[in-house]
Protein backbone atom coordinates (compact mmCIF):
# COMPACT_ATOMS: atom_id res chain seq x y z
CA UNK A 1 0.00 0.00 0.00
CA UNK A 2 2.76 2.48 1.27
CA UNK A 3 4.74 1.57 -2.26
CA UNK A 4 1.51 2.25 -4.42
CA UNK A 5 0.71 5.70 -2.94
CA UNK A 6 4.32 6.53 -2.91
CA UNK A 7 4.12 6.26 -6.80
CA UNK A 8 0.58 8.31 -7.00
CA UNK A 9 2.99 10.94 -4.87
CA UNK A 10 5.61 10.68 -7.64
CA UNK A 11 3.14 10.87 -10.20
CA UNK A 12 1.54 14.21 -8.69
CA UNK A 13 4.71 16.21 -8.27
CA UNK A 14 5.99 15.29 -11.61
CA UNK A 15 2.62 16.34 -12.63
CA UNK A 16 2.66 19.83 -10.66
CA UNK A 17 6.91 20.24 -11.69
CA UNK A 18 6.22 19.93 -15.52
CA UNK A 19 2.84 22.34 -15.57
CA UNK A 20 5.11 25.13 -13.46
CA UNK A 21 3.22 24.76 -10.13
CA UNK A 22 6.10 23.60 -7.83
CA UNK A 23 9.31 24.43 -7.94
CA UNK A 24 10.78 21.10 -5.94
CA UNK A 25 9.76 17.79 -6.14
CA UNK A 26 11.37 16.86 -2.73
CA UNK A 27 12.14 13.59 -3.71
CA UNK A 28 14.14 12.71 -0.84
CA UNK A 29 10.79 13.70 1.60
CA UNK A 30 9.88 10.44 3.31
CA UNK A 31 6.22 9.28 2.78
CA UNK A 32 4.93 10.91 6.28
CA UNK A 33 6.02 14.29 4.69
CA UNK A 34 6.54 14.67 0.94
CA UNK A 35 3.17 15.54 0.05
CA UNK A 36 3.33 18.10 3.22
CA UNK A 37 6.20 19.76 1.37
CA UNK A 38 4.35 19.42 -2.20
CA UNK A 39 1.60 21.27 -0.38
CA UNK A 40 3.20 24.44 0.71
CA UNK A 41 3.98 25.22 -2.64
CA UNK A 42 0.47 24.36 -4.36
CA UNK A 43 -2.19 24.61 -1.61
CA UNK A 44 -4.78 21.97 -2.63
CA UNK A 45 -1.93 19.23 -3.86
CA UNK A 46 -3.80 16.86 -1.08
CA UNK A 47 -7.38 17.44 -2.10
CA UNK A 48 -6.03 16.41 -6.00
CA UNK A 49 -4.46 12.81 -4.55
CA UNK A 50 -7.37 12.44 -2.68
CA UNK A 51 -9.47 12.80 -6.07
CA UNK A 52 -7.54 10.49 -7.82
CA UNK A 53 -10.25 7.63 -8.00
CA UNK A 54 -8.63 4.81 -10.36
CA UNK A 55 -7.88 2.12 -7.88
CA UNK A 56 -4.32 0.43 -8.23
CA UNK A 57 -3.62 -3.18 -7.90
CA UNK A 58 -2.27 -2.87 -3.73
CA UNK A 59 -6.02 -1.22 -3.09
CA UNK A 60 -7.37 -4.41 -4.73
CA UNK A 61 -5.36 -6.24 -2.48
CA UNK A 62 -6.12 -4.84 0.32
CA UNK A 63 -9.71 -4.66 -0.38
CA UNK A 64 -9.62 -8.44 -0.77
CA UNK A 65 -7.45 -9.43 1.60
CA UNK A 66 -9.04 -12.88 2.60
CA UNK A 67 -8.51 -11.74 6.36
CA UNK A 68 -10.69 -8.54 5.91
CA UNK A 69 -13.52 -10.88 3.85
CA UNK A 70 -13.68 -13.01 6.40
CA UNK A 71 -14.81 -10.93 8.88
CA UNK A 72 -17.08 -8.70 6.40
CA UNK A 73 -18.73 -12.16 5.95
CA UNK A 74 -19.68 -12.52 9.69
CA UNK A 75 -21.39 -8.86 9.27
CA UNK A 76 -23.87 -9.50 5.75
CA UNK A 77 -22.91 -12.93 4.91
CA UNK A 78 -21.15 -15.35 2.24
CA UNK A 79 -21.53 -13.08 -0.75
CA UNK A 80 -19.68 -10.10 -0.71
CA UNK A 81 -19.97 -7.38 -3.16
CA UNK A 82 -17.28 -3.85 -2.88
CA UNK A 83 -19.14 -0.34 -2.59
CA UNK A 84 -18.21 1.92 -5.19
CA UNK A 85 -17.19 4.60 -2.74
CA UNK A 86 -13.73 4.42 -1.27
CA UNK A 87 -11.22 6.39 -0.06
CA UNK A 88 -7.64 7.37 0.54
CA UNK A 89 -6.92 10.11 3.02
CA UNK A 90 -4.81 12.51 2.44
CA UNK A 91 -4.19 14.13 6.11
CA UNK A 92 -1.52 16.65 5.59
CA UNK A 93 -0.86 18.41 9.24
CA UNK A 94 -3.19 21.39 10.11
CA UNK A 95 -5.39 20.96 6.86
CA UNK A 96 -9.08 22.26 7.41
CA UNK A 97 -9.74 20.49 3.39
CA UNK A 98 -9.06 16.89 4.71
CA UNK A 99 -10.76 16.73 8.52
CA UNK A 100 -13.82 15.36 8.15
CA UNK A 101 -16.78 16.72 10.72
CA UNK A 102 -19.25 14.77 12.05
CA UNK A 103 -21.76 12.87 9.54
CA UNK A 104 -23.17 9.18 8.76
CA UNK A 105 -21.91 7.78 5.51
CA UNK A 106 -25.74 7.21 4.32
CA UNK A 107 -25.91 11.04 4.37
CA UNK A 108 -23.62 10.97 0.76
CA UNK A 109 -26.13 8.46 -0.54
CA UNK A 110 -29.30 8.27 -2.16
CA UNK A 111 -32.19 6.96 0.02
CA UNK A 112 -32.37 3.63 -1.26
CA UNK A 113 -29.19 2.46 0.13
CA UNK A 114 -30.78 4.03 3.95
CA UNK A 115 -31.62 0.42 4.97
CA UNK A 116 -28.45 -1.49 3.19
CA UNK A 117 -25.57 -2.67 5.68
CA UNK A 118 -22.73 -1.32 4.34
CA UNK A 119 -19.24 -2.27 6.93
CA UNK A 120 -16.25 0.27 6.70
CA UNK A 121 -12.83 -0.84 7.27
CA UNK A 122 -10.96 2.56 8.60
CA UNK A 123 -6.77 1.42 8.12
CA UNK A 124 -4.53 3.58 9.07
CA UNK A 125 -1.10 3.30 8.00
CA UNK A 126 0.82 4.46 10.91
CA UNK A 127 0.00 4.88 14.64
CA UNK A 128 -3.40 7.22 14.71
CA UNK A 129 -3.99 8.93 17.73
CA UNK A 130 -5.28 12.11 18.75
CA UNK A 131 -2.49 14.43 18.17
CA UNK A 132 -2.62 13.50 13.98
CA UNK A 133 -6.03 12.81 13.77
CA UNK A 134 -7.62 9.68 14.17
CA UNK A 135 -10.92 8.98 14.45
CA UNK A 136 -14.15 9.91 17.26
CA UNK A 137 -17.37 7.59 16.56
CA UNK A 138 -20.61 8.41 18.78
CA UNK A 139 -21.38 4.82 20.47
CA UNK A 140 -24.79 3.35 19.55
CA UNK A 141 -25.96 6.39 17.38
CA UNK A 142 -27.06 3.82 14.49
CA UNK A 143 -29.27 2.21 16.81
CA UNK A 144 -32.48 4.09 16.11
CA UNK A 145 -31.98 3.00 12.28
CA UNK A 146 -31.91 6.60 11.26
CA UNK A 147 -30.30 9.18 9.43
CA UNK A 148 -30.45 12.50 11.01
CA UNK A 149 -30.50 15.96 9.35
CA UNK A 150 -27.48 17.21 7.79
CA UNK A 151 -26.46 20.49 6.36
CA UNK A 152 -24.19 21.01 3.50
CA UNK A 153 -21.35 21.89 3.06
CA UNK A 154 -18.65 22.47 6.45
CA UNK A 155 -16.84 25.35 6.25
CA UNK A 156 -14.54 25.57 3.06
CA UNK A 157 -15.24 21.99 2.20
CA UNK A 158 -17.36 19.50 0.00
CA UNK A 159 -18.28 17.87 3.26
CA UNK A 160 -21.58 17.22 5.12
CA UNK A 161 -22.14 18.44 8.74
CA UNK A 162 -23.89 16.87 11.12
CA UNK A 163 -24.65 19.22 13.97
CA UNK A 164 -23.86 18.02 17.83
CA UNK A 165 -27.43 19.28 18.84
CA UNK A 166 -29.18 17.10 15.83
CA UNK A 167 -27.39 13.85 17.32
CA UNK A 168 -28.34 15.01 20.56
CA UNK A 169 -31.98 14.98 19.43
CA UNK A 170 -32.64 12.58 16.56
CA UNK A 171 -30.08 9.71 17.47
CA UNK A 172 -29.78 10.27 21.62
CA UNK A 173 -26.31 10.34 21.40
CA UNK A 174 -25.32 12.05 25.06
CA UNK A 175 -21.28 13.82 24.75
CA UNK A 176 -20.36 12.78 28.03
CA UNK A 177 -20.98 8.97 27.62
CA UNK A 178 -20.91 8.12 23.97
CA UNK A 179 -18.12 9.59 22.11
CA UNK A 180 -15.38 7.05 21.85
CA UNK A 181 -11.59 8.33 20.16
CA UNK A 182 -9.91 5.36 18.39
CA UNK A 183 -6.81 5.50 18.39
CA UNK A 184 -5.86 2.69 15.91
CA UNK A 185 -2.30 1.20 15.41
CA UNK A 186 -0.68 0.39 12.42
CA UNK A 187 -1.73 -2.84 11.40
CA UNK A 188 -5.07 -2.08 13.02
CA UNK A 189 -8.38 -1.58 11.35
CA UNK A 190 -11.44 0.53 12.68
CA UNK A 191 -14.98 -1.20 11.77
CA UNK A 192 -18.01 1.10 11.56
CA UNK A 193 -21.04 1.00 9.93
CA UNK A 194 -22.96 3.37 7.32
CA UNK A 195 -25.48 4.60 10.39
CA UNK A 196 -22.12 5.24 13.46
CA UNK A 197 -22.09 9.12 13.22
CA UNK A 198 -18.05 9.39 13.30
CA UNK A 199 -15.68 12.37 12.51
CA UNK A 200 -11.95 12.71 12.10
CA UNK A 201 -10.22 15.21 14.37
CA UNK A 202 -7.65 18.01 12.69
CA UNK A 203 -3.59 16.09 12.51
CA UNK A 204 -1.76 19.17 14.66
CA UNK A 205 1.32 16.44 14.39
CA UNK A 206 4.30 17.04 11.85
CA UNK A 207 3.68 13.98 10.02
CA UNK A 208 0.85 12.82 7.07
CA UNK A 209 -1.65 10.79 8.86
CA UNK A 210 -2.62 8.60 5.81
CA UNK A 211 -5.67 6.10 6.03
CA UNK A 212 -8.03 4.42 3.84
CA UNK A 213 -11.60 3.46 3.77
CA UNK A 214 -12.89 0.52 2.16
CA UNK A 215 -16.81 -0.13 2.15
CA UNK A 216 -18.41 -3.86 1.31
CA UNK A 217 -22.31 -4.98 1.21
CA UNK A 218 -24.35 -7.63 -0.09
CA UNK A 219 -24.17 -8.00 -3.95
CA UNK A 220 -28.04 -8.21 -4.25
CA UNK A 221 -28.77 -4.31 -2.51
CA UNK A 222 -28.33 -1.26 -3.87
CA UNK A 223 -25.32 0.91 -2.97
CA UNK A 224 -27.30 4.34 -3.40
CA UNK A 225 -24.44 5.90 -5.77
CA UNK A 226 -26.81 7.04 -7.40
CA UNK A 227 -26.91 4.59 -10.80
CA UNK A 228 -22.89 6.14 -11.51
CA UNK A 229 -21.20 2.64 -10.79
CA UNK A 230 -22.26 -0.51 -9.90
CA UNK A 231 -20.70 -2.50 -6.92
CA UNK A 232 -17.94 -4.96 -7.86
CA UNK A 233 -18.40 -8.61 -6.87
CA UNK A 234 -15.53 -9.59 -4.56
CA UNK A 235 -16.60 -13.22 -3.27
CA UNK A 236 -19.64 -15.37 -3.67
CA UNK A 237 -20.74 -18.33 -2.31
CA UNK A 238 -21.22 -19.60 -5.63
CA UNK A 239 -17.66 -20.02 -6.73
CA UNK A 240 -14.94 -20.87 -4.06
CA UNK A 241 -12.40 -19.97 -6.58
CA UNK A 242 -13.85 -16.70 -7.86
CA UNK A 243 -11.59 -14.36 -9.26
CA UNK A 244 -12.64 -10.58 -9.58
CA UNK A 245 -12.73 -9.20 -12.35
CA UNK A 246 -11.38 -5.82 -11.73
CA UNK A 247 -10.70 -4.11 -15.33
CA UNK A 248 -14.08 -1.98 -15.59
CA UNK A 249 -14.37 -1.35 -11.75
CA UNK A 250 -10.77 -0.20 -11.43
CA UNK A 251 -10.51 2.28 -14.35
CA UNK A 252 -13.48 4.36 -13.82
CA UNK A 253 -12.78 7.20 -11.84
CA UNK A 254 -15.35 7.59 -9.12
CA UNK A 255 -14.83 12.02 -9.01
CA UNK A 256 -15.06 11.85 -12.95
CA UNK A 257 -18.90 10.45 -12.60
CA UNK A 258 -19.87 12.37 -9.65
CA UNK A 259 -18.75 15.64 -11.81
CA UNK A 260 -20.31 14.15 -14.36
CA UNK A 261 -23.42 13.94 -12.42
CA UNK A 262 -24.10 17.31 -11.53
CA UNK A 263 -23.12 18.31 -15.21
CA UNK A 264 -20.49 20.68 -14.60
CA UNK A 265 -18.90 19.55 -17.47
CA UNK A 266 -21.71 21.53 -19.40
CA UNK A 267 -21.30 24.24 -17.31
CA UNK A 268 -17.65 25.10 -17.56
CA UNK A 269 -17.75 24.78 -21.69
CA UNK A 270 -20.59 27.23 -21.23
CA UNK A 271 -18.72 29.81 -19.14
CA UNK A 272 -21.39 29.23 -16.41
CA UNK A 273 -18.61 27.83 -14.03
CA UNK A 274 -15.36 29.02 -13.50
CA UNK A 275 -12.91 26.76 -12.00
CA UNK A 276 -10.34 27.69 -9.60
CA UNK A 277 -7.83 26.26 -11.56
CA UNK A 278 -7.07 24.55 -14.51
CA UNK A 279 -9.31 21.27 -14.86
CA UNK A 280 -5.98 19.12 -14.69
CA UNK A 281 -5.26 20.69 -11.07
CA UNK A 282 -8.83 22.07 -9.82
CA UNK A 283 -8.84 21.08 -5.84
CA UNK A 284 -12.88 21.96 -5.87
CA UNK A 285 -14.88 18.88 -5.13
CA UNK A 286 -18.41 18.56 -6.33
CA UNK A 287 -21.01 15.50 -6.19
CA UNK A 288 -24.95 14.78 -6.25
CA UNK A 289 -24.62 14.08 -2.12
CA UNK A 290 -24.76 18.29 -2.54
CA UNK A 291 -28.77 17.89 -3.47
CA UNK A 292 -29.87 15.53 -0.47
CA UNK A 293 -29.41 18.83 2.49
CA UNK A 294 -30.10 22.25 2.86
CA UNK A 295 -26.97 23.99 1.44
CA UNK A 296 -26.41 26.71 4.62
CA UNK A 297 -23.07 27.81 3.59
CA UNK A 298 -21.89 28.30 0.59
CA UNK A 299 -18.32 28.24 -0.79
CA UNK A 300 -15.99 27.45 -4.28
CA UNK A 301 -17.51 23.77 -4.19
CA UNK A 302 -21.17 24.30 -3.30
CA UNK A 303 -21.51 27.25 -6.21
CA UNK A 304 -21.10 24.12 -8.81
CA UNK A 305 -24.42 22.77 -7.41
CA UNK A 306 -27.85 24.29 -7.64
CA UNK A 307 -29.12 25.17 -4.04
CA UNK A 308 -31.53 22.20 -3.32
CA UNK A 309 -33.13 24.95 -1.47
CA UNK A 310 -34.85 25.82 -4.87
CA UNK A 311 -35.99 22.40 -4.94
CA UNK A 312 -37.79 21.91 -1.26
CA UNK A 313 -40.21 18.74 -2.24
CA UNK A 314 -37.47 16.78 -3.31
CA UNK A 315 -35.30 17.37 -0.35
CA UNK A 316 -37.69 16.75 2.13
CA UNK A 317 -39.21 13.24 0.40
CA UNK A 318 -35.41 12.45 0.75
CA UNK A 319 -35.42 12.90 4.25
CA UNK A 320 -38.48 11.10 4.75
CA UNK A 321 -37.38 7.90 3.00
CA UNK A 322 -34.23 8.16 4.91
CA UNK A 323 -35.21 8.51 8.41
CA UNK A 324 -37.64 5.09 8.61
CA UNK A 325 -36.42 3.25 11.26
Amino acid sequence: MIAAICDQVDQLAEKLYNAGKIKDKHQEASFYERLTLIEKQFPGAAVLLHKHGVMPKAFQDLWTNERLLNVVEQFIGPDIAGHPVWNLRTKTPKNTQVTVPWHQDCAYLSSDACEVLQPTAWIPLLDANRLNGCMEVARGGHRKGVLATHTCCAGNTWYVDLAEEEMKKTLDVDFEKDIVLCEVPFGGVLFINNLVPHRSLENFSNKIRWSMDLRWQRPDKPNGFYGLKDSILLRTSKDPNYAVDWDEFASRDRTVLQRGHVDVQSKIEKGEIKLDEDPEFDTTIVGPWMGNWDIVHHNRHTEQYKDPGDDAEKWTNYHSTCTKA
